[in-house]
């Protein structure tokens, strides 16, 4: 109903009145997600450590030859501007702007063959459900397969029942993000951003009155079934307790408010908006959120780091558009991992960072000054912690980096592997519309080399 855009929030008719209740109980998505922890807990699920993921999702999908696949030996128009440094782990190099990463991957593995077709963006699901039939541009149902992060909320639950299971942080776009899908909305991720502001009480308003439109959300609550045939509210139901002393307490708005955070720490990560994203999912892991997801973007549509050309905006290209965006990404991701480390949390918390696909070998596709194109057929990504063997490079891509040579990594793989570090049974399944059971891993096993 559009609750928040200007007209959803006026109140000059009895439908207006509707709507803006409905806006104010958007907070309270919550009890689902409360009741898909006790689902998991019934089902002997309960959780006995702290095994959580932090996914750092680099949406546009970043050039493999200019970060991770550097291919230094060939001629200008394939390898790009830019050089390469020696890294921690000998004979391996990576592209020369990201110095920090480089310094320490040792405690990183790069995966330098996954096979990403299929996969696009706008919306970009298939890595971040593991199904490569999570594609909604070549099938109608591709957006009904669950995030990864769902199934771990529905599986695992969080470990801490104050807080959600399955957070995302940085929504420029819902295109940019898995959902709940055939597990149904209550699975949906919890959209963190912001919500230490929102759990805060406004001026005005204590607990009495917080108890007070809580009535008034029961009061409302036949016509609210009646009324949403999608079931995107379906959650208000015994849970509104819970929900109720979640956002009455202090446990979960101390979670999302990075403001509590010494401020040497805060330092330490910046001010860059990415960086303070990857405080907060620090924060959040630390407190008992299983799976959070942050978008690394600075726009919407297409994401960040689709560099198609500097002719082609709003991304730039190579040069102008991927080079400022290294150092940043260098820094956050060094500074969240070795955060981690520090506090003793890395060997429990599997960081991934990645997108959708990979560029094209040949710069200036599209007519374009210095852009790659959208690459399929093969994309890098980095990863640490988990408890796994890390100091490595997984898989090879031909010379040019335009195919896979060597160790095929699928989406499926990749998903094993998250619910082998969560615990996850990777032979379960999930039920679609119709009854029907889908396998929670499709063409897919731990990748045996972290294990």
């Amino acid at each position: 109903m559009n609750g928040r855009e200007r007209e959803g929030l006026t109140l000059l008719s009895r439908r207006g009145m509707l709507k803006a209740g409905w806006a104010g109980m958007a907070g309270l998505t919550l009890p689902g997600l409360l009741q898909a922890r006790d689902e998991a807990a019934k089902n002997g699920r309960t959780m006995k450590s702290n095994k959580s993921v932090i996914l750092l999702w680099m949406a546009g999908g970043p050039s493999h030859i200019d970060t991770w696949d550097p291919k230094p030996d060939r001629p200008r128009e394939n390898r790009g501007p830019f050089g390469t440094i020696p890294t921690a782990i000998p004979g391996v190099r990576i592209c020369e702007y990201l110095p920090k990463q480089a310094k320490m991957l040792d405690k990183f593995t790069i995966l330098r063959s996954v096979n990403a077709r299929g996969s696009s963006h706008q919306p970009n699901q298939v890595f971040q459900t593991g199904n490569v039939l999570a594609a909604p541009r070549t099938n109608r149902k591709g957006h009904l397969y669950p995030a990864i992060g769902s199934i771990v909320g529905k599986h695992r639950g969080a470990n801490d029942a104050s807080l959600p299971p399955y957070v995302i942080l940085n929504l420029r776009d819902r295109t940019h993000f898995a959902w709940g899908g055939y597990l149904g909305r209550h699975h949906d991720p919890f959209v963190g951003d912001n919500i230490s502001r929102r759990l805060q009480m406004p001026t005005g308003l204590d607990l009495d009155r917080l108890e007070e439109r809580r009535t008034l959300v029961s009061g409302l609550d036949q016509i609210r079934r009646d009324a949403d045939q999608s079931g995107s509210m379906n959650a208000l139901t015994e849970f509104e307790q819970k929900a109720f002393n979640m956002l009455s307490g202090d446990k979960a708005r101390s979670a999302f408010d990075v403001s509590r955070e010494p401020k040497k720490i805060r330092a330490l990560y910046g001010p860059h908006q990415w960086a303070q994203k990857a405080l907060l999912a620090r924060r959040l892991v630390e407190s008992g959120v299983s799976y959070v997801t942050v978008d690394l973007s600075n726009h919407s549509a297409s994401g960040t780091w689709d560099t198609h050309g500097d002719n082609i905006p709003p991304y730039g290209g190579i040069w102008n558009g991927l080079r400022p965006l290294l150092p940043v990404f260098d820094h956050v991701v060094t500074t969240l991992v070795g955060d981690l480390d520090q506090r003793g949390m890395l060997d429990d918390t599997l960081v991934i960072a990645m997108g959708e696909f990979g560029r094209t070998p040949e710069l200036g596709t599209q007519g374009s000054t210095d852009g790659r194109n959208h690459w399929p057929r093969v994309l890098s990504m980095c990863m640490a912690g988990g408890g796994f063997r890390h100091g490595q490079v997984i898989g090879s891509t031909e010379p040019d980096g335009g195919e896979i040579k060597e160790r095929a990594v699928t989406p499926g793989d990749l998903a094993a592997t998250i619910y082998h570090h969560m615990d996850v049974p990777i032979d379960g399944h999930y039920l679609d519309t119709q009854g029907r059971p889908i396998p929670i891993v499709e063409n897919g096993s731990p990748i045996r080399e972290l294990i």
